[in-house]
């Protein structure tokens, strides 16, 4: 132990000089605590159905629990970055992943659907500090963006690996033990992070870095966030995207189950193969950032997603004149699964580079920008959910009907369009 008493285990983990490396399994780490947000997310999904019985409630009212989840992950996130520009980053988060286990373990409990309810809000605020802290740590870390972009690119691989798995987890879970395993499974996950913070995360915020913390300097920190055009226009663009991916969660089950007729464990080999193209996306990024700029990779990829959006469009216009289709694997099967590939693969490059873009300018609020962007994004998650809900029953009300996700997926390609001129000029 140093002189001043302090544990090893506390000493401020500086960023490298030039010379300097960070740990190989650094990224690794990041990406297990990030990825606790997405896999609670998706693995329950397949639960739905049994979950009705169990909970004495309807189908609507498991589905209210995801609303609560993207309420309670925003305002988390508003929360969790200020505390962890004032605290540092190891102390949020290893509390953060306590309260994620504790609602958890009331999920897996829970006799009703009311008890749900609460233990699913208490989960996402303490989930929040997973989506937000350690990508502040990138930008502690990795002052430079074009370094900082190809490490949030394998962060992207290592927190996109798991929830491939998740849904076929969940179904497994549901067909041969319980839905509760899963959150028993996700209390047990919390306490895996929470010890792996302990033991091998070390300190990245230097104490001269600190901010004040108080509701004024809270309200006025995000605020300059706001007003500021490279904060905004890129966390706008990062927002966009999850709308845009979004709204193929939300929608691509009864498309592909009801509408193209593929059994549930062909829709999650689907659901896994555009994770691979998001993943293998991001990994192309990190090549590429070495040869051009964040910035060109980014309009180059929004610009991808747009025109993989509009493919899908016409695809889905034809698609829609020849249902129903024929159960299995169908050339409007093929070609629609070809286009989304197209406009989801961009979102792996989008999102680092457009995520370090909201960053760059702010390394003594990096916790707060994190978490304001990272609101944001579930803001749009949450819209998205409302618009296909009123494009299926109002306006496209046909069974397995592609034009409620397509409409949805199109929408946000265009604002990410639309708001790449919005950037700093320079940029």
């Amino acid at each position: 132990m140093p002189a001043n008493g302090q544990p090893k285990l506390f000493h401020t983990f500086r960023p490298p000089n030039p010379t300097g490396a960070l740990p190989w399994w650094l990224p690794i780490l990041l990406g297990f605590l990030t990825a606790a947000g997405p896999i609670a997310t998706d693995i329950y999904l397949p639960a739905f159905p049994v979950m009705v019985k169990d909970l004495h409630t309807d189908l609507a009212g498991v589905q209210q629990t995801l609303s609560i989840w993207f309420i309670g992950l925003a305002i988390g996130q508003l929360t969790v970055g200020p505390m962890a520009d004032r605290f540092g980053r190891r102390a949020p988060l290893i509390i953060g992943n306590l309260i994620f286990a504790f609602g958890s373990a009331v999920c897996a409990a829970a006799p009703d659907i009311y008890t749900f309810f609460g233990g699913r809000f208490v989960a996402s605020l303490g989930a929040s500090a997973s989506l937000v802290i350690p990508t502040a740590c990138v930008r502690d870390l990795v002052p430079d963006v074009r370094a900082g972009a190809r490490m949030m690119s394998r962060l992207v691989m290592v927190m996109g690996v798991v929830p491939i798995l998740a849904p076929m987890l969940g179904g497994v879970a549901v067909t041969f033990v319980s839905w509760r395993v899963i959150f028993w499974a996700s209390t047990g996950y919390g306490v895996l992070c929470t010890l792996l913070v302990i033991r091998l995360l070390p300190e990245t915020l230097a104490p001269d870095l600190r901010s004040r913390l108080s509701p004024i300097s809270l309200v006025t920190r995000y605020v300059g966030l706001l007003k500021d055009r490279g904060f905004l226009s890129h966390a706008l663009i990062v927002g966009f995207s999850t709308f845009m991916s979004f709204s193929y969660l939300t929608a691509a089950s009864p498309v592909f189950i009801n509408g193209f007729g593929f059994t549930p464990l062909h829709f999650s080999m689907l659901f896994g193969l555009f994770a691979v193209f998001m993943i293998g996306a991001s990994q192309l990024n990190g090549m590429l950032v070495n040869r051009f700029s964040p910035e060109r990779l980014l309009a180059a990829a929004v610009m991808l997603a747009a025109g993989g959006s509009l493919a899908l469009l016409g695809v889905s216009l034809w698609v829609s004149g020849h249902m129903p289709l024929p159960p299995g694997i169908s050339l409007e099967a093929v070609v629609t699964i070809g286009t989304m590939i197209v406009a989801l693969g961009a979102t792996g490059i989008i999102y680092p580079n457009a995520m370090m873009g909201a960053l760059a300018d702010h390394a003594k609020v990096a916790g707060a920008a994190s978490a304001l962007a990272g609101t944001m994004q579930y803001v749009f998650g949450a819209l998205t959910g409302g618009l296909i809900g009123i494009l299926s029953a109002q306006v496209f009300p046909r069974e397995g009907s592609p034009m409620p996700m397509t409409i949805g997926m199109l929408l946000g390609a265009l604002m990410m369009v639309a708001t790449l001129p919005l950037r700093p000029r320079g940029k």
